[in-house]
This record gives C-alpha cells, sequence and structure tokens, in this order.
C-alpha cells in the first residue's frame, strides 16, 4: 500500500502530518489509560497487602479540581467496617 514505507512517504509528503497527528492521538490515549490504571481509586493492583485500598481515601479529595470545598477536611460519609 502506498504511504506506509519511507520510500512512498517520499513521494506522498502530504501524508506525514496525517501520520504525527494519529501517532499523537495514539500515544495520549495510551497513556490516559495507564495514569487511569495506576492513579485512580478504582482500580486495586495490590490486594494482599492492602485488601480495603478505599480506606486509603476517605480524606483525600478524589476529585481532579473543586474550587468550592477542601475535601482534607470534610469527614467521609461511607461507614467504617473495621477498625
Amino acid at each position: 500500500m502506498q504511504g506506509l514505507s519511507f520510500s512512498s512517504l517520499k513521494r506522498h509528503p502530504a501524508l506525514i502530518p496525517l501520520y504525527i497527528c494519529v501517532g499523537a492521538g495514539v500515544f495520549g490515549a495510551a497513556f490516559y489509560i495507564v495514569r487511569l490504571a495506576t492513579k485512580s481509586p478504582e482500580v486495586t493492583w495490590d490486594r494482599k497487602n492492602n485488601p480495603e485500598p478505599w480506606n486509603e481515601y476517605a480524606n483525600k479529595q478524589h476529585k481532579f479540581y473543586s474550587p468550592i470545598r477542601d475535601y482534607s477536611n470534610i469527614e467521609s460519609p461511607a461507614p467504617k467496617y473495621r477498625d
């Protein structure tokens, strides 16, 4: 197929911005998926050392940005099952 090798890209230079935009989109999507898998509290990677990971986020801010309230001073409404 034309445009899939470097020699055919020399003959069709208008395809280069297309490859750059698609590559940037793929990189951004992959970065976002990795960020969600590592930083989100809904994903648990180590269940043996931390069997109840939701308790770590009792008084932490889960929203990305909240100009109205500071979540570090608010008590979590979630029930505490273990002491």
